[in-house]
């Protein structure tokens, strides 16, 4: 009998971008767009003048974001890898100038910004895109426990410092998954997440604030004006959007009840208004953009492009996990915004960014015949 053996071609062809992911990006930061401009109008109004104001913001991140999504889809990823080592220094050391006093922008208690006038960029999302590259470039030549945790270590001890805890869940997490995919003994990977989760745990009971919002999550009822006002009013936007939701613009929360309404707390307003069915079709987006990127993974050249798009993939995965665990109070409140959709410029810029890599990537992807 003829046997017939598997050959596997590379071709590098525009035609053969995963049209599905990009048509999932394109459609979740048009409707981010839309439920910013929505869920932005009372504080827009109340602190501009302008009911509009956050959303023309948003409008003019969205543009950058798309010029560097556009552009990185059609920049060859290899040409990233000499630049890993590079972005990761510029990370580091923004993160640390967060921390200076006169440098750093303070806002709600937290050190999270750098600001030059009215200008004002988040150094933590560049280092998820930083740290995702360096890992990829690194672990798809050898695989070393010590540098990995030593740069993990440094990575969010930085953030930590911020405080951002919820960043830092996202970092390492999206870091585990990627030294997991290059090939690392999962003794490791489960040494260290024993480990990541007992230093997790450490610095909740250390920290007054994340102490208090554990035992809000453990009991919302504790402290419903202070410590549990936040999840209360979640909670009471999810309800009252019921099976269809009050309808799109309707909701009664974002008028200065439900804190950071277009920032981490906006997956309720969308609960609110376009209720259950609304909220699990943004949730079933999600999870196919989720399926997509790692199908580009799965399917790309080299291990450096498909550790690069596993850790994209996760680090978006993550996130999206994060926030809206936090939503439906499955886990304590965080200040992790929603991908592509919550208001904030760093956030929007880097993601589509990075998703233009993902395109990138599946461009070049094996095709068996």
């Amino acid at each position: 009998m003829r046997k017939f053996k598997s050959k596997i071609s590379l071709k590098l062809s525009p035609q053969k971008a995963d049209w599905f992911f990009i048509v999932l990006v394109l459609s979740l930061t048009i409707f981010g767009l839309l439920m910013v401009a929505n869920a932005s109008v009372v504080e827009a109004y109340r602190d501009f003048g302008d009911k509009l104001y956050y959303f023309k913001l948003q409008l003019q991140w969205a543009g950058i974001g798309l010029l560097g999504f556009v552009l990185a889809s059609f920049f060859n990823y290899r040409r990233l890898r000499p630049l890993a080592v590079p972005l990761l220094i510029i990370a580091l050391i923004s993160l640390g100038l967060v921390l200076i006093p006169s440098v750093g922008t303070k806002v709600l208690g937290a050190k999270r910004w750098l600001g030059i006038g009215t200008f004002r960029f988040q150094p933590a999302e560049l280092a998820k895109l930083a740290f995702v590259l360096y890992l990829a470039a690194f672990m798809s030549q050898k695989k070393s426990l010590w540098p990995f945790l030593a740069l993990l270590a440094i990575l969010i001890g930085l953030i930590i410092l911020e405080p951002d805890l919820g960043t830092a869940v996202v970092i390492a997490a999206t870091g585990l998954v990627v030294y997991f995919a290059s090939g690392a003994p999962i003794i490791w990977l489960s040494g260290v997440t024993v480990v990541g989760f007992l230093i997790g745990l450490g610095l909740i009971f250390s920290s007054p604030y994340r102490k208090e919002r554990v035992l809000t999550f453990l009991d919302p009822t504790r402290d419903p004006l202070g410590a549990s006002y936040h999840i209360r009013q979640v909670l009471l936007a999810l309800g009252s959007g019921g099976l269809l939701g009050l309808g799109l613009g309707q909701s009664r929360q974002k008028y200065e009840y439900l804190p950071a309404a277009a920032t981490d707390s906006i997956f309720a307003i969308i609960a609110e208004e376009l209720g259950f069915v609304g909220a699990l079709v943004v949730i079933v987006a999600f999870l196919f953009l989720i399926w997509r990127g790692f199908k580009i993974a799965k399917e790309a050249p080299d291990k450096f492009g498909a550790l690069l798009a596993t850790g994209i993939i996760s680090w978006i995965g993550f996130q999206t996990l994060v926030n809206l665990s936090a939503i439906v109070a499955l886990v304590p409140l965080t200040g992790v915004p929603l991908p592509f959709i919550s208001y904030g410029g760093s956030s929007l810029v880097l993601i589509l960014t990075a998703s233009g890599i993902l395109v990138n990537i599946s461009k070049q992807r094996k095709i068996e015949k």
